[in-house]
């Protein structure tokens, strides 16, 4: 079963994949983790394991009893690309994702390297969009140059939580930038500054900007419920998205 999802930049989540390990900051206050526990505790099926990686294939033809052309979010519970999940697994995804490409497919990862390693020897379908998490320098920046390295169609950056200032860094080949801040009640603030300096490269180099979210600290530093600090940066909502969004 696919879910509607309430994450701004997509429409519905595919989970043919659950649980994860943490490999870098970003991680610290995994919103999959916690919620993985919940639905644990709520009895859900499939969160048996919580949040213990869990191959799920009873759950891999789920987009193909969708004929809508749908935008998924391909294992916002888990990391397609995480050392312990076999090819052979990835390959039985991607045969779904073959077998219905009238949907939109967004891949994102921390792994960038071994996503690269799968598709060196793979083509990435047209309707896969393949991202990489950029939280901070020394962690994130990295992965940007090896996604490059894929010969994706759509090729984006989720840099959320954006854990501070990025400096300058290299767009080419990128066509799409997320920004967000951390929510939860161990958040760590983003500050506006960090995220407007995203924002002008983005401008520079043509590439659309989307402002996810503050989370739990605002534009101003303050903390208060995420829905309270909104979505605009600098009185304004950026919801730029890659020409090949409209199906």
């Amino acid at each position: 079963m696919t879910t509607r999802s309430k994450i701004e930049w997509t429409e519905h989540t595919w989970n043919p994949v659950t649980g994860c390990t943490k490999i870098s900051p970003g991680c610290k206050h995994c919103y999959a983790e916690t919620l993985a526990r919940r639905l644990k505790a709520m009895g859900a099926r499939g969160y048996e394991n919580a949040f213990k990686l869990t191959l799920q294939p009873t759950r891999l033809r789920d987009p193909l009893k969708r004929r809508k052309p749908t935008v998924y979010f391909v294992n916002s519970m888990s990391d397609l690309f995480h050392d312990k999940v076999p090819f052979k697994y990835v390959d039985a995804v991607l045969d779904t994702i073959n077998a219905a490409p009238q949907h939109r497919y967004q891949i994102l990862t921390k792994r960038p390297e071994r996503m690269a390693e799968y598709f060196a020897s793979r083509p990435v379908p047209s309707q896969v969009w393949l991202g990489t998490s950029v939280e901070n320098r020394k962690h994130g920046i990295p992965r940007i140059a090896t996604l490059r390295r894929i010969r994706a169609r759509i090729r984006f950056l989720s840099i959320e939580p954006l854990l501070e200032d990025l400096g300058t860094f290299d767009l080419a080949g990128i066509s799409w930038v997320i920004v967000g801040g951390e929510s939860g009640p161990k958040a760590r603030p983003m500050r506006a500054e960090w995220a407007r300096s995203v924002k002008q490269q983005c401008d520079t180099n043509d590439v659309p900007f989307f402002f996810k979210q503050w989370g739990s600290y605002g534009e101003d530093g303050i903390r208060r419920s995420k829905s309270s600090n909104g979505r605009t940066l600098d009185q304004k909502t950026w919801d730029g998205l890659p020409a090949a969004h409209h199906i």
